[in-house]
């Protein structure tokens, strides 16, 4: 039985969800939501499917079993909700929302509908992220020492001017890392572990009319007791590509966008030349680094064909409404130690207050 889908929103990102569900098996997007009529209508037209500008009303429609939320990140709590609440499961797209509070009423609704819940982070299904989650799980590193994370991005300030809702605390609920980063702040959490102590600096330097950061650096101490950075930026012209490196008292890998720069371990396997060079230089495109449509669909894909597994099995999704909360919490102790000049501990006992 074929898996129906349910985009609602169609701006930039609702495509790259369109063109991954078409690969997936008995998968189709059989509705689409958007409050502007003509931009339902065009996106129903593309992709052959229902079009509606009410959203209870889509949500109504039989053949939807999914709900994808596509909307600008502070308005996808009330969207998803609504979604459980008609009995379908859920997809939203990063950040799953922009507070912790409307993150748990988001899960607290799904749990209540007995719905699935998927928070979207296509970057644990990119193969040489596979191969770095096996090293790490299979204690490769030794002891984990150092994690380090990098997404020194470009935007240009059209960029920010194109939406009313870009670059605004109360609809982007951030910057450089709320928006952009957050795939690897999900990264470092998902080989790392749970963070429990934050610092953090950001500022707003190279753009103007945005409430939000531009660029930040934040270190983190993990529960496992190794430390890290991630440094996020939007003011980093060309862009360049994201890197992550993690090291440990056995080995060493750096990972730029999807290559192996470097991938050392003590104890050398013979699958390790074959991932070397199946990950070599120069195989990776440029991902988002200037342009936020230079990216690939087939991590919604494979991601998506999970959630639809994980369904039809009653297993759990490689990313859900827990895991979509914990990067929303660790980006907000960041924003709460650069706004205090303070140490933050994990985890939050809440939404931290911006100071006007």
């Amino acid at each position: 039985m074929s898996t129906g889908f349910g985009i609602v929103g169609t701006g930039m990102i609702s495509h790259f969800h369109a063109k991954a569900i078409a690969e997936i098996p008995d998968a189709s997007v059989v509705a689409c939501c958007d409050t502007v009529e003509e931009r339902a209508q065009a996106f129903a037209a593309e992709y052959g499917c229902k079009a509606y500008t009410d959203v209870n009303e889509m949500l109504a429609d039989s053949d939807v079993d999914i709900a994808n939320v596509c909307t600008p990140s502070g308005a996808h709590r009330d969207l998803a909700v609504a979604a459980a609440n008609a009995g379908k499961h859920v997809v939203v797209e990063k950040p799953l929302e922009i507070t912790l509070a409307r993150c748990d009423d988001i899960i607290n609704a799904c749990e209540k509908n007995n719905v699935r819940l998927c928070a979207i982070f296509p970057s644990r299904f990119t193969p040489v992220n596979q191969a770095l989650k096996a090293a790490v799980d299979g204690g490769r590193f030794g002891k984990l020492t150092l994690a380090d994370t990098y997404v020194k991005w470009w935007r240009t300030q059209e960029y920010y001017d194109s939406g009313g809702w870009r670059g605004t605390w109360e609809m982007d609920g951030g910057g450089a890392y709320m928006n952009q980063a957050i795939h690897q702040v999900d990264q470092l959490y998902w080989l790392m572990g749970d963070v429990v102590e934050v610092n953090g600096m950001t500022d707003t330097v190279a753009h103007e009319r945005i409430e939000v950061e531009d660029v930040g650096v934040a270190t983190l101490r993990f529960a496992n007791g190794a430390i890290g950075v991630i440094e996020a930026t939007t003011s980093a012209w060309p862009g360049l590509l994201k890197k992550t490196e993690i090291h440990g008292t056995k080995g060493t890998a750096i990972i730029e966008q999807d290559d192996i720069v470097r991938w050392e371990f003590e104890g050398e396997q013979p699958s390790d030349a074959e991932v070397r060079e199946k990950f070599a230089p120069g195989s990776a495109n440029t991902g988002g680094a200037a342009d936020p449509k230079a990216i690939s669909h087939t991590g919604h894909r494979d991601q998506l064909a999970d959630f639809v597994q994980a369904i039809k099995n009653g297993t759990a999704p490689m990313a859900d409404g827990i895991d979509g909360r914990k990067s929303v919490e660790i980006i907000l102790a960041i924003y709460q130690a650069a706004w205090t000049k303070q140490t933050v501990k994990l985890p939050l006992a809440g939404d931290p207050v911006r100071p006007k």
